[in-house]
């Protein structure tokens, strides 16, 4: 573990939370044992603190004190000590308390800024503005993508691979009485999200918006993913950090849907990664097959989610298991999403 942690270091114990002044060029992974006297009164946590804390309760008790959801980025718990379910934002159950402080711990290492810079976002966020969520996530993005950390993926990424050409437009629209469905159109990429997906979903919801004869809408994806999250071709080939923020701003599928999520119920299968999810989030109901499995990997990346996210999800699950996570990049399974109320429903896949 790096120098953010406080305490002996000899010791087997996990050291509490020191907030003393941390390098801003060395973000601290500090652990809180929240079963330890050290812990009894926490402090809440700056928005702009240099580093990411995360509590541990190994008996599990501790971790619903009402003290710790403002003084931790989000606890780990045993997952034989006790189920957390909707009600409990706070926490996440993991199989091996030591080997994910250490993935966590690696996950900073890799992209500390974008580590960091996800966390202080997410203390920012507000409950009452989904607009301003979006802005602030907007501009954070927009700083990360002239970072050394994107960059160096940039650099490291794929060569771009020719996938076949698109077959029909990239979302297609279909109306049946009062029902509009909306189709992610780009099965071949597994729906990957380009600038074509984001501009055909902006104007269905802008249809949904503005005719209040569409009563219920759909969005579903062609093929066997819903979405694969950003298309990974399109990175690094846009017009540059300042106007990408003004574009993202301006043409935000994530912000008509939650004007208008009373109306529109969103259905996801197979990967729904990145975008898939950030957007997903923020509609009144989401219903997810078996199959479904959620995954954010923007950190690893050099970044934080971009398209909604950071507001969206907070909004369905807290920002603490927002923030673990982010951090992490690894798959949420349906079960889970559907104990967090990150989905709705769950059925199988030919209901």
């Amino acid at each position: 573990m790096n120098e953010g942690f406080t305490g002996d270091p000899g010791s087997n114990e996990p050291p509490s939370l020191g907030l003393a002044r941390l390098p801003v060029d060395e973000p601290a992974l500090v652990v809180i044992d929240l079963d330890g006297p050290r812990s009894m009164s926490l402090e809440p946590l700056p928005v702009a603190f240099a580093g990411v804390a995360v509590g541990i309760s190994r008996s599990g008790s501790t971790a619903s004190r009402s003290d710790v959801s403002a003084g931790v980025d989000f606890v780990l718990v045993p997952e034989d000590v006790t189920r957390l379910g909707p009600s409990h934002r706070v926490g996440v159950a993991v199989a091996d308390l030591d080997a994910e402080l250490s993935r966590v711990d690696e996950a900073l290492k890799r992209s500390p800024t974008a580590a960091v810079t996800l966390m202080q976002v997410l203390r920012a966020g507000s409950a009452g503005s989904v607009e301003r969520d979006l802005f602030v996530e907007s501009l954070a993005y927009s700083a990360l993508q002239a970072g050394v950390e994107h960059l160096s993926w940039l650099g490291g990424r794929p060569t771009r691979r020719d996938h076949g050409g698109q077959v029909g437009p990239p979302v297609m629209l279909e109306r049946d009485g009062a029902v509009l469905t909306v189709t992610l159109n780009r099965p071949q990429v597994r729906n990957a999200f380009d600038v074509g997906v984001r501009d055909g979903l902006q104007e269905a919801l802008e249809l949904v918006a503005l005719d209040p004869s569409i009563e219920y809408a759909r969005l579903v994806g062609a093929g066997s993913d819903f979405c694969s999250g950003g298309d990974l071709d399109e990175f690094g080939t846009g017009p540059g950090p300042t106007v990408s923020h003004l574009i993202r701003t301006s043409r935000s599928p994530a912000l008509l849907l939650s004007q208008v999520a009373s109306r529109v119920t969103v259905e996801v299968h197979g990967a729904c990664v990145g975008a898939g999810i950030e957007i997903a989030a923020l509609a009144g109901r989401v219903v997810a097959t078996t199959d479904t499995r959620v995954r954010l990997p923007e950190v690893g990346m050099g970044l934080i989610p971009g398209a909604g996210g950071t507001a969206s999800l907070p909004r369905r699950i807290g920002r603490h298991r927002t923030a673990w996570l982010g951090l992490g990049g690894g798959w949420l399974d349906a079960a889970t999403a559907f104990a967090w109320g990150l989905v709705d429903e769950v059925h199988e896949p030919d209901s």
